[in-house]
């Protein structure tokens, strides 16, 4: 019974917690928005994440775009950045990265990018193809569903607001 129990909890935890981050689903169309509805994003936000410490920076909305930056550190050693482009796109928006090692040797080919489809947009809290953003004060909370050798999980990124 009690084993029942634990894999009971096991599966509601789990459950609540891969329910953050939603998938679109094949022929659901993506969200609407407009660029400037994600004006809650802009800002120089820090805090702890993959096991070290990470900065992202988001910058106003211009002509559709909105740019952001983000890097990873580890024992103060810079292990790799992202150039970020939140797109509007007709009645919707993506999420368009792409990731660098520290000495900027890119990890996508150099026509391809990393990809985030809007799902949908609430109250200073987006759900994208696989992320979701939300800020709940001066704090930015990413969550993200990583794949690494096979293998799903969130990672969780806390930042808080800082200045320049």
């Amino acid at each position: 019974m009690k084993t029942l129990f634990a894999i009971s909890l096991f599966l509601i935890f789990n459950q609540s917690l891969f329910s953050q981050v939603r998938q679109l689903e094949p022929e659901q169309p993506p969200g609407k928005a407009n660029i400037e509805d994600f004006s809650w994003m802009v800002g120089y936000w820090s805090g702890p994440g993959l096991e070290g410490e990470c900065e992202e920076v988001w910058m106003p909305a211009v002509d559709g775009h909105m740019i952001g930056t983000f890097r990873f550190w580890e024992n103060g050693k810079l292990v790799f950045s992202e150039f970020m482009n939140l797109i509007q796109e007709g009645e919707s928006i993506s999420m368009k990265l792409k990731h660098f090692s520290s000495d900027l040797t890119g990890w996508e080919e150099k026509e391809e990018w990393t990809t985030f489809q809007l799902i949908e947009l609430g109250n200073k809290k987006a759900w994208f193809n696989g992320m979701t953003i939300e800020r709940d004060g001066e704090k930015l909370i990413i969550q993200v569903n990583i794949s690494e050798n096979g293998q799903q999980r969130i990672e969780k990124f806390n930042y808080s607001k800082n200045t320049l």
